[in-house]
């Protein structure tokens, strides 16, 4: 199958592209081409993660597991198929954990044609930015003062921390 998948850069100005590329390559296949058309080396850390249709961050597909588990998952050992397949579903795209630029996967269209050329850019709009627009991470404000900070309001007692639930 040939998938049609747009992909959009977080940042405040449009710079999208749209990608045909064939449902069985692998994960990080998948990353190698997101970066190299974003205008990136792809030799960063990069993590892809499942979604819902909000966007909420799913699950984690690194792009090396550090699990020493035998069915551990990583980019080099899952496909795009199996993370997406019906159209719609979304995949978010991490890549350089130091600058956080984020991507947003969409599948736009499944063919069954094959082309010879694949992968192939058949969408490009707006330019990548320099640097990574600034992240804004939002904590539970439930625990916090007016300034922002924990006031450790409900600690009592370091002895009455059951240290074998963390």
């Amino acid at each position: 199958m040939i998938y049609k998948i747009r992909v959009i850069l977080d940042t405040k100005e449009d710079v999208i592209r749209t990608l045909l590329v064939d449902s069985k390559i692998t994960l990080e296949e998948f990353h190698k081409i997101i970066a190299q058309v974003f205008g990136f080396n792809g030799q960063e850390m990069a993590s892809f993660f499942r979604s819902d249709d909000e966007w909420n961050q799913g699950e984690e597909i690194p792009l090396c597991s550090m699990d020493d588990a035998p069915d551990a998952l990583c980019m080099a050992t899952t496909t795009l198929a199996q993370n997406i397949e019906d159209i719609e579903e979304k995949l978010i795209y991490l890549y350089d954990y130091l600058s956080m630029w984020t991507f947003y996967c969409e599948l736009i269209e499944v063919t069954k044609t094959t082309d010879s050329e694949l992968p192939k850019l058949i969408l490009s709009i707006g330019d990548t930015p320099d640097e990574a627009p600034e992240k804004e991470f939002i904590a539970d404000k439930s625990d916090l003062d007016e300034d922002g900070f924990d006031d450790f309001s409900n600690f009592e007692n370091i002895d009455d921390i059951d240290l074998d639930t963390y």
